[in-house]
């Protein structure tokens, strides 16, 4: 199977990629609904992670929001790992025309590729709410600058809310059609690390017309029948051994 997908990608014009949480649990990020990720794992903040990271929790329990955010959803020294330095490299040699990603952590652009559409945000950039103006990452995670952890703006003193997209709120529109554009353009779509069931992300694969779909996840998909190669592993183990 790695043969064929080595042959598919030299073959290919234009590759797009379409990842979820799997391709960073291989830097140490949990993911959040294996047996192992952050839905399941026992939590202290007397509300389930789907309540907390949703807006309505957010204007109303900032302080507890803030604090779930902070221990569980921060990633800061994690370092890219073979599956985002692989995807770079074929960013590099002209095959891979744009990562699309679920992934709020930034470790794609950490490891070199360039054109990257964070469906879901990212937890490195953070605008104050009230004058627009943004902050980096260690900003917010600044004690000095936060009251009872939540982050102020140093200009106009304004809550600061993370560039993340939280439940009941929509995507993007602008990267949406960014990601449907790119997906569309492709002859080959590689859809790795995710269990395509969160939606309205995993329905942009429905917007592919090219010539090979690929499906690399641990554990079996809905769309694995209409694919023309899936290979159950890990991501980085396959990316790593093809290119």
């Amino acid at each position: 199977m790695y043969e064929e997908l080595k042959q598919i990608i030299d073959e290919a014009h234009k590759v797009v990629f379409f990842g979820g949480a799997g391709v960073s649990t291989e830097s140490g990020i949990p993911d959040f609904r294996s047996k192992d990720g952050l839905y399941h794992a026992q939590q202290s903040y007397g509300y389930p992670p789907e309540t907390i990271l949703s807006h309505t929790f957010y204007m109303k329990h900032n302080e507890t929001f803030f604090k779930y955010y902070k221990e569980n959803l921060i990633a800061k020294d994690v370092q890219p790992n073979k599956a985002h330095l692989a995807l770079a490299e074929l960013e590099r040699r002209g095959k891979l025309t744009a990562v699309i990603t679920q992934n709020i952590d930034g470790l794609h652009q950490k490891a070199g590729s360039i054109n990257v559409l964070e469906l879901h945000g990212s937890t490195l950039r953070n605008t104050c709410e009230k004058c627009g103006e943004h902050y980096d990452l260690d900003y917010i995670m600044d004690e000095q600058n936060c009251e009872n952890l939540v982050p102020h703006c140093r200009i106009c003193g304004g809550r600061i809310k993370p560039d993340v997209v939280l439940y009941e709120e929509m995507l993007d529109n602008d990267v949406m059609i960014k990601s449907i554009d790119a997906i569309q353009a492709a002859d080959v779509m590689i859809v790795g690390g995710t269990s395509l069931n969160v939606y309205p992300a995993a329905g942009l694969i429905s917007y592919f017309r090219g010539k090979h779909l690929v499906l690399i996840n641990r554990s079996a998909t809905p769309y694995d029948d209409a694919a023309d190669l899936v290979i159950h592993d890990t991501i980085g183990k396959v990316l790593d051994a093809i290119v």
